[in-house]
């Protein structure tokens, strides 16, 4: 007999409905059927599996950690994305203002993004942190447009991008695809330029309880990993989700920063 699941994501864009039809057709003739349900934030997305009205979840980084956190590591990170591997988050100041490390931004302004996203607002401050820089030595400028969704949304780093841009602020962190696609293609030529960049970390992850059989697990990672980039159906639907290339097993070693930035921060459950 055919075995399904029931996979959730968050609608942060319009681009989610097509991603998704997408992936279910893709899963229509596997061994494992796939259907999707959309949230309109993460929160409600890590409930739903928690409580088992879902069996996988799209998960960005920080609803992975809390994840784990509220099921004591009773769950698993099955697949991700090329592109979630070698996450980074930069900072990025005014071209020409004469900063050069995060050393230079004590008595400074830093606009970051919501405060529930990793790449723009958590791992920042942590870097800050790990810098020497505490909440006395930097003004930081939070912008916290869509919470709920983890920053995937992007607008409240355009948001801190135009407070820079608009010098009421010094410096802003942006995610490495904010920053690749925005802060230094030709929409904004010589505007910004980069101050730091952070080691590697991981981002997004399919995520599932430790209780989804071995029997759906397997064949579904299996036949997720299997779609072609070589293939036109398939790369429509790859390109729509920001891969690179190809999806690919996690590196759990990835989130260690992250997990540590929201212990020292005791960043909460949800919001």
């Amino acid at each position: 007999m055919t075995k399904s699941v029931l996979v959730g994501a968050v609608a942060y864009t319009t681009n989610v409905v097509p991603i998704w039809e997408g992936i279910r057709d893709y899963f229509a003739d596997s061994p494992v059927e796939t259907d999707f349900v959309l949230f309109s934030n993460y929160g409600r997305q890590v409930d739903a599996l928690l409580d088992g009205t879902i069996d996988i979840a799209w998960n960005t980084n920080l609803a992975w950690v809390r994840t784990v956190l509220q099921t004591d590591g009773r769950c698993q990170a099955l697949a991700m994305r090329d592109v979630d591997l070698d996450f980074r988050t930069v900072f990025a100041t005014r071209a020409g203002a004469g900063l050069n490390d995060l050393a230079d931004l004590r008595g400074r302004r830093v606009a970051l993004g919501s405060r529930d996203s990793a790449q723009a607002a958590i791992l920042p401050v942590q870097y800050l942190r790990d810098a020497g820089l505490g909440s006395d030595d930097v003004e930081l400028i939070r912008l916290d447009s869509d919470l709920g969704k983890h920053g995937d949304t992007g607008r409240s780093e355009l948001d801190a991008i135009r407070a820079l841009l608009d010098e009421e602020a010094d410096a802003v962190a942006l995610g490495i695809n904010t920053w690749e696609a925005i802060g230094q293609d030709e929409l904004m030529p010589d505007a910004l330029a980069e101050l730091w960049r952070s080691p590697e970390y991981c981002h997004c992850n399919f995520t599932a309880l430790d209780t989804l059989p071995d029997e759906v697990r397997e064949p579904w990672v299996s036949h997720l990993l299997a779609m072609s980039w070589d293939d036109p159906r398939h790369r429509t639907i790859m390109e729509l989700e920001g891969l690179r290339r190809e999806w690919v097993l996690p590196n759990l070693e990835g989130y260690t920063s992250l997990f540590r930035a929201v212990e020292e921060q005791r960043i909460p459950a949800r919001w």
